[in-house]
């Protein structure tokens, strides 16, 4: 009995510690390493949700993809590789033979240059597997100044990249 009363006080304790392996905050900096907002992502059963709420962009519509490299240098976020591909396929919600795992619809920043919305990175997880987005050392979500075309390769002419975050196990919330 001594023990079964033990076993429940570790896991009451384990569940009122806050952890939470299915969700992940993400914060979103600039060039400058201002913060513009956040990516909130959470495990759910057709894939990742990703919610977004970030201000300062420019308004009008720009690009969101995840990155292969869980890495943010500044001044061009170049250091964050391609687009997060492990199936290789080609770039583009629209394109028959894709997409990347890492690609997103559009976001469009209103007047005031806010974006608040939520998308879904279908097929990715948080969880172990072969579309991690927490695998190896993590991946990073960059937005670019320009739309994604969805369907030109290998970026969907997406311009520059002005927003990076990283996603890595270490971001639990």
């Amino acid at each position: 009995m001594r023990w079964i009363f033990i076993i429940l006080l570790v896991l009451l304790a384990a569940c009122a510690s806050g952890e939470d392996d299915s969700k992940r905050e993400v914060d979103m900096l600039n060039a400058d390493g201002d913060k513009l907002g956040t990516a909130t992502l959470t495990e759910e059963a057709e894939g990742v949700k990703v919610k977004l709420k970030l201000e300062g962009l420019a308004p009008g519509w720009h690009s969101i993809h995840v990155h292969e490299y869980a890495k943010c240098d500044p001044p061009d976020f170049t250091s964050a590789g391609n687009h997060y591909n492990p199936e290789d396929k080609d770039h583009g919600l629209m394109n028959p033979k894709g997409p990347h795992l890492g690609d997103l619809p559009n976001i469009e920043a209103d007047g005031s240059g806010k974006v608040d919305e939520e998308l879904t990175l279908a097929e990715a997880t948080l969880m172990d597997g072969k579309n991690s987005l927490l695998r190896e050392e993590g991946t990073s979500l960059i937005v670019h100044d320009q739309p994604d075309d969805g369907y030109s390769q290998p970026a969907g002419n997406s311009g520059n990249r002005i927003v990076c975050g990283t996603i890595t196990a270490d971001d639990e919330k």
